[in-house]
């Protein structure tokens, strides 16, 4: 818990902007491993992956505030805790309020939150620089955003310049948030098709070929997505979705599965694709063990 309270005597917290704060996940931190804190503004979120005690929450309770203080005065605090353990997750907003129209920054772009409800709150703040590197070589392409979630993937991808962004993700809702993610950028040039991918193959197909491909699947969601089984069936269909050196981000965020996973199965099932780089994660999300970290991978066709 120190190493956290230490960290945020010196948080800055950027109005109207969401960032990682402390990522204890990586490892970096003795005796945090279970703590994050972000700045989705104006609110912070705490999360634990074990159970806090309320003495536990009172001394972070005090430092947020100290240190709101300082960067905020005269502005009431606003903080929210979330406990997540397997299968379940409890949220409790803690002091002040969450905004009913919650819209946070990252950029240039605007994307609509929510972090009073559900585990995943609107915008994976790891991925930060994949929407970057996105964003800088979208000029001019065609791009297939697969696994779309809110579709902040396209957001960036329109703001640089791409021609046309499709997304697909079998869930509607988070579909519709990202269709208001692209009203409030004042952006068009999307299509939302909220489809299985798995069923939805030939209609992706006669809508290419695309310049660049996203996928960034869950790592493991019962009856959608299991990596280590739907993966290389994925992968074996970018060849034929890809146009002439066209390029493909493959995410995967799961510990227990290294990089050598994605390398291994675009060798076996789609080997014409050539590795490019590993994108470096934000700074923040250090991991003592970069195998253990999200992992986002660049392959280009011939």
């Amino acid at each position: 818990m120190q190493a956290l309270l230490d960290v945020l005597k010196h948080a800055q917290a950027p109005a109207g902007q969401a960032l990682r704060v402390f990522h204890g996940r990586g490892g970096r931190f003795e005796g945090c491993e279970h703590l994050s804190l972000d700045w989705y503004a104006p609110v912070w979120v705490l999360t634990s992956f074990k159970p806090l005690h309320d003495e536990a929450l009172s001394v972070v309770g005090q430092a947020l505030q100290q240190r709101h203080d300082q960067l905020n005065p005269g502005h009431d605090l606003h903080w929210i805790y979330q406990e997540r353990g397997p299968g379940r997750h409890d949220t409790r907003l803690m002091a002040g309020q969450v905004p009913e129209e919650h819209i946070v920054a990252e950029g240039p772009a605007r994307y609509r939150v929510h972090v009073l409800r559900g585990q995943n709150h609107g915008l994976f703040l790891d991925m930060a620089a994949g929407r970057q590197w996105l964003r800088e070589q979208a000029q001019g392409q065609k791009v297939l955003n697969l696994f779309a979630y809110t579709c902040a993937f396209s957001v960036a991808a329109l703001q640089g310049g791409a021609t046309e962004v499709v997304n697909l993700d079998m869930a509607a809702g988070a579909l519709a948030i990202g269709q208001h993610n692209h009203r409030i950028n004042g952006l068009s040039g999307a299509r939302f098709l909220a489809h299985d991918l798995f069923k939805t193959w030939g209609k992706v197909s006669r809508m290419g070929p695309y310049g660049l491909i996203v996928v960034d699947p869950p790592s493991f969601q019962k009856g959608s997505f299991v990596a280590d089984k739907d993966y290389a069936r994925v992968i074996r269909r970018l060849p034929e979705l890809l146009a002439a050196q066209g390029r493909v981000m493959l995410c995967l965020n799961a510990p227990e599965m290294g990089e050598d996973f994605l390398r291994q199965h675009v060798q076996d099932v789609a080997p014409e694709l050539e590795f490019v780089k590993r994108l470096a994660n934000p700074p923040v999300f250090e991991d003592v063990d970069p195998q253990k970290a999200l992992k986002v991978l660049i392959f280009q066709a011939p």
